[in-house]
């Protein structure tokens, strides 16, 4: 066999593995939405937004509108100070007031959106997170 013909083959049979290895990586991804115990990319825990209290849907429905909030500091820039949320440039992150009921101010919960459209819900004021799934 001719070094043409085997460097051809070669290049056949490269061009087949790449082909099937993403064929198989593609069927076998799980396409299944986010369980509310399952990780997120981030590995935080997804909740849906159904399980959270209800006032969360109020603060969402509230962004999702956008506005009028009812504290002057809503829709201002996230620092991530804790560095819980994934790492972002400033201003990628805003910060939503979930009102508590019986508190006589803002509260501990707070709803952080991002420029990329994640959603994520702290109730004890950036002490730790969930990744909110706003379509369940």
């Amino acid at each position: 066999m001719g070094s043409r013909k085997r460097i051809t083959l070669a290049l056949v049979g490269l061009v087949v593995l790449v082909v099937v290895g993403w064929l198989v990586k593609e069927n076998t991804g799980d396409s299944s939405p986010p369980s509310s115990s399952s990780p997120s990319s981030s590995g935080m825990q997804v909740k849906p937004l159904s399980q959270l209290p209800p006032e969360v849907g109020d603060t969402w429905r509230l962004i999702v509108k956008g506005g009028p909030y009812p504290y002057r500091e809503d829709g201002q820039t996230f620092q991530n100070r804790e560095g819980l949320l994934p790492h972002e440039k400033t201003g990628y992150y805003r910060e939503y007031t979930v009102d508590t009921p019986g508190s006589d101010d803002r509260g501990a919960q707070r709803l952080i959106y991002g420029s990329g459209k994640e959603l994520y819900y702290t109730a004890d004021h950036y002490k730790s997170f969930v990744v909110v799934d706003p379509e369940h």
